[in-house]
């Protein structure tokens, strides 16, 4: 080894050595209470250690084995980093089949990453369900000291959902985190360039998980945060917020919001309120609640508007456009998205933000495509879409968000080819979604968002599966709707499956699967009924009133009278039969 080699070993162990030294004066009667524990605990012995960050978990594992009165305990770190894991003491025994035991010592295990099977939402998770249910063997299968280095929030689950396991902890250390962790956790976090939003799925839920851990520091299960760390509070529930959004948990995500929307009261930061507002708004569009929806984002511009925050007002009626447009509203959308797109122009005409604000316009070019596609204005649709490609394309060739503008292509591929589908071009429109399923088959193999592009690939099998059934290859639209079926379930997007069903029935109808067809049909009116959607309940009630007179099946108007809780005859009377 070359001497510059070793001199850098040397600054670089040195630098290692000062911050474990820091860390543990900065803990400094924590640690003396852990090495005391660990000196004394003798067999199965139970023990917790809070620490919020990873990195401080190896300065403790490093001070552990450096302490001079530690010389005789053989520390073995075991990770179980598994999100699915749920037989913990399994597969603790079959590691600890694997290690070599040092002679003269003894054995202390530290557990950690348990976080990842233990989870953030949801009640009795599997690991801990399991962890209390067999607790009593631990005594025989594991006699060595056992500690586990969990977050805030993962031992409070663990005393909630294994109350009788934690019953057995002789002991509970509280590590605080150094500034130098912290001050990392937020510069990756906080101050990150790119937008929780557009991260590739892993690394978002890095980051996610990183939130997760600056919360507990910033706000503490059980606490309040200081009035000193309210901003930092308030913006890392947003970022959750959000985040969870992006992944189509819109229940999960208010419940981040809705604290932040209460925190941001108590200092003023008008840009912070309306994008948490806003968020709120997006939360229930996702769930179809839009009169909610609508009630937000409306708080959003009215304190966009106070504040003279131009681009925030742009942004608040691109999302009072969306809403209108789910509530199929088209004249009230297009109205929102002209007026948004007016202030999005201006400001890619200037010298603030020209880039983002261009960036911006597709999306809104997008939208007022989809307004005249709904009003059946297809020339103008298609001209609106292909002014958003032009800008997608542009993006993408330049070093400007390349990934995210080839992906947002796929959105506006698949829109371009539902107007030549109108248009009944139908090779064109088959062109134009097998263009979008292969950036969305791209991204879904990629680490760049595998799961939304995934999801997004089901609407484009969808009508994948409607062109060939314009075609009359039902075969091919029957497998084509299927997958779309499959991922919709999959990611639970229930409203979703409702026309996949209705489609699938139409199909099954053609192949004479007959029994297929009528399961389908009662899907379809399940999901419509449940969602209140009055525009595809009436296509889906005139579609069952057809198919009963075609195939005269008493059980048919049974399951329906059943969906309306009223008789065969009252249903033959008020909604189905037409004779």
């Amino acid at each position: 080894m070359s001497s510059s080699n070793k001199l850098s070993n040397q600054h670089s162990n040195s630098e290692i050595q000062a911050e474990i030294a820091k860390f543990i004066a900065y803990n400094q009667d924590e640690f003396a209470e852990l090495v005391t524990f660990v000196d004394f605990a003798e067999k199965f012995t139970l023990g917790f250690i809070e620490i919020n960050f990873p990195p401080d978990i190896d300065l403790l594992v490093a001070g552990l084995r450096q302490d001079s009165q530690c010389q005789e305990i053989q520390f073995v770190v075991l990770d179980f980093p598994d999100q699915n894991l749920r037989f913990l003491r399994d597969e603790l025994v079959q590691q600890l089949a694997n290690i070599t035991k040092e002679a003269n010592k003894k054995l202390v295990l530290l557990i950690r990453n348990l976080e990842k099977s233990i989870g953030v939402f949801g009640d009795y998770p599997p690991v801990l369900q399991d962890l209390n249910f067999v607790r009593d063997s631990y005594r025989q299968t594991v006699p060595h000291p056992l500690l586990f280095i969990l977050p805030d929030y993962a031992i409070s689950r663990l005393a909630k959902f294994a109350p009788d396991f934690w019953a057995w902890k002789s002991g509970l250390f509280r590590f605080k985190t150094t500034e130098l962790t912290r001050d990392k956790a937020i510069a990756n976090t906080l101050n990150a360039d790119i937008d929780i939003e557009r991260l590739p799925t892993p690394e978002q839920q890095e980051r996610i998980d990183l939130l997760h851990r600056l919360l507990m520091e910033y706000n503490p299960t059980g606490g309040k945060p200081r009035p000193e760390n309210l901003r930092n509070c308030c913006n890392i529930l947003n970022e959750l917020g959000k985040a969870y959004l992006s992944q189509h948990k819109p229940i999960q995500a208010r419940e981040y919001l809705e604290k932040a929307s209460k925190i941001i009261q108590k200092f003023p930061d008008y840009s912070l309120q309306i994008e948490v507002i806003n968020q709120l708004g997006k939360s229930y569009r996702q769930q179809r609640q839009f009169e909610s929806a609508n009630s937000y984002h409306q708080q959003a511009l009215d304190i966009a508007k106070k504040q003279k925050n131009h681009r925030a007002v742009a942004d608040s009626l691109f999302y009072l456009g969306n809403v209108s447009l789910g509530m199929r509203q088209f004249h009230q959308a297009r109205d929102y998205y002209q007026q948004a797109l007016e202030i999005y122009l201006e400001f890619g005409a200037s010298e603030a933000l020209p880039s983002e604000a261009r960036y911006e316009c597709a999306g809104t070019y997008h939208q007022l495509g989809r307004i005249a596609q709904q009003l059946r204005e297809y020339d103008q649709a298609r001209h609106y879409y292909l002014q958003a490609l032009e800008i997608y394309l542009e993006f993408g060739a330049s070093e400007a968000l390349p990934s995210e503008a080839r992906y947002e292509c796929a959105g506006t591929y698949h829109q371009l080819g539902r107007v030549a589908q109108e248009l009944r071009e139908y090779d064109q429109a088959r062109h134009y979604y097998l263009q979008a399923l292969e950036i969305c088959i791209e991204f879904g193999a990629s680490e760049a968002l595998p799961s939304e592009a995934r999801y997004e690939s089901a609407g484009t099998y969808h009508q994948l599966g409607s062109v060939a059934q314009e075609l009359r290859e039902y075969d091919q639209a029957q497998h084509y709707y299927l997958q779309a079926l499959e991922i919709f379930i999959e990611f639970g997007a229930k409203y979703e499956c409702a026309s996949t069903y209705y489609q699938l029935g139409k199909v099954s109808e053609e192949l004479g699967e007959l029994e297929e067809a009528k399961a389908n049909y009662l899907q379809d009116l399940v999901i419509t009924t449940e969602f209140n959607d009055e525009y595809g309940l009436g296509i889906s009630l005139r579609n069952l009133a057809r198919f009963y007179q075609t195939i005269q099946d008493e059980d048919l108007l049974n399951e329906v009278a059943k969906i309306f809780k009223t008789t065969v005859e009252e249903l033959k009377e008020a909604i189905i039969i037409e004779e």
